[in-house]
């Protein structure tokens, strides 16, 4: 039992060692204070909401009104309730990730009850686990095809909240995101670089998927096949309730 305690103090260590070694050198330009606040904040404060984040997805978006502006993304993701998954998105699954959006999953029967002008919003995933675009690293294979045959069925609510393919800032309004339906959508250099930086095959993914039945998309999903987009804009508004 001793020996069992130690390996497991030794094991909450190195993990505490990491993400200190994360926040250290994610802040090294940042004042001594600053970093000091941070390693201590990172070895102590739970962090619920973001522990429970255990589904790591990476596939590739693109912006609602323009199929030109393609970028990859990076999900962390929880299984919140029995119709409802919600994933944060950064540019990469580096300590020094930016975070550029937010993306909320939904299974069909949920979306079919869904009001025409709220089903603009969303995208079906039927094309993105088939044509093996969409992957969770590092996972086994059998696990990784359980998730993606339920994944398959299922339609995305997407927003970036920084534009990082135009600006190093995150500028601007929200921006409403799309995914991809078919082939000769996406550019094959992203999912080339994709592939060899995380030391996989999309086309074998592809491959091993084929017996994942293929889903009907529901009406009302992927708005921009029809020719048009839903985006935001800023505006200016009335300001209602002054004193």
């Amino acid at each position: 039992m001793i020996g069992v305690a130690a390996g497991a103090a030794a094991t909450v260590g190195l993990m505490l060692a990491r993400k200190a070694f994360a926040i250290v050198s994610v802040g090294a330009r940042h004042s001594l204070k600053h970093r000091v606040l941070d390693v201590a904040a990172g070895a102590v404060q739970p962090k619920y909401p973001l522990a429970a984040m255990s589904a790591y997805l990476n596939g590739f978006h693109m912006y609602a009104d323009d199929m030109g502006r393609q970028v990859e993304a990076t999900h962390f993701c929880i299984h919140l309730r029995h119709d409802l998954h919600q994933c944060v998105i950064f540019d990469s699954n580096r300590p020094d990730a930016r975070l550029i959006g937010i993306e909320y999953i939904i299974p069909e029967e949920r979306f079919l009850q869904l009001s025409a002008n709220e089903k603009q919003l969303w995208h079906s995933h039927h094309y993105e686990v088939k044509s093996g675009l969409l992957i969770a690293p590092g996972i086994p294979e059998l696990a990784e095809r359980a998730y993606f045959k339920d994944l398959v069925t299922t339609y995305g609510k997407t927003f970036h909240t920084w534009q990082y393919d135009r600006d190093d800032f995150p500028y601007g309004a929200p921006q409403l995101m799309m995914g991809f339906t078919q082939d000769g959508q996406i550019n094959p250099s992203l999912v080339e670089a994709r592939d060899l930086k995380l030391g996989i095959s999309t086309e074998e993914r592809r491959h091993k998927r084929y017996d994942i039945p293929m889903p009907d998309v529901a009406p009302g999903a992927n708005a921009w096949e029809d020719g048009h987009a839903v985006q935001i804009r800023i505006e200016q508004a009335e300001f209602k309730g002054r004193v």
